[in-house]
């Protein structure tokens, strides 16, 4: 898709807060509203506005735990990834799940309330599934940067 520069900074102002009316979008990066809406929606069409969210503070949502965990298969191929990948989209504390390269094949990203949390999904889920081989876990102690919003 071809972006002129309106495009690119109606996109940095609807990451930075997807929440802004038309109106001030528009004035933002100075054009009409009409036109405005015209562009989100051509931008929303084409899928590089894939969807809007609301970010919670983890702490206060009551998640006190997250981690990265590396999990290795047994078994590689067609069935044994999109098995895979079935099973984790049913668990909802799993909010990132990414196929890699690597002594792993997949990395996860979850978040629980608290360690004892993590180790009833890790024990009676994770390891659980068919074809977990092996699984390595690093737990975040603090965070510095965490962000979403791509430069375009």
């Amino acid at each position: 898709m071809n972006l002129d520069s309106k495009d690119i900074q109606l996109l940095d102002k609807l990451q930075e807060n997807s929440r802004i009316t038309n109106t001030e979008l528009a004035r933002h990066v100075g054009l009409s509203p009409s036109s405005t809406l015209e562009r989100v929606k051509k931008l929303e069409t084409s899928g590089l506005i894939d969807k809007y969210i609301t970010l919670l503070n983890p702490r206060l949502a009551g998640y006190g735990c997250f981690t990265y965990v590396e999990v290795k298969l047994a078994r590689h191929g067609e069935t044994p990834v999109e098995d895979f990948f079935k099973s984790i989209a049913d668990i909802p504390e799993v909010l990132e799940c990414h196929h890699i390269t690597g002594e792993a094949d997949f990395l996860l990203k979850i978040a629980t309330k608290d360690i004892p949390s993590y180790e009833e999904l890790i024990l009676h889920q994770l390891s659980a599934l068919p074809n977990v081989q092996n699984l390595k876990t690093s737990v975040v102690l603090s965070t510095f940067k965490q962000e979403t919003r791509l430069v375009i």
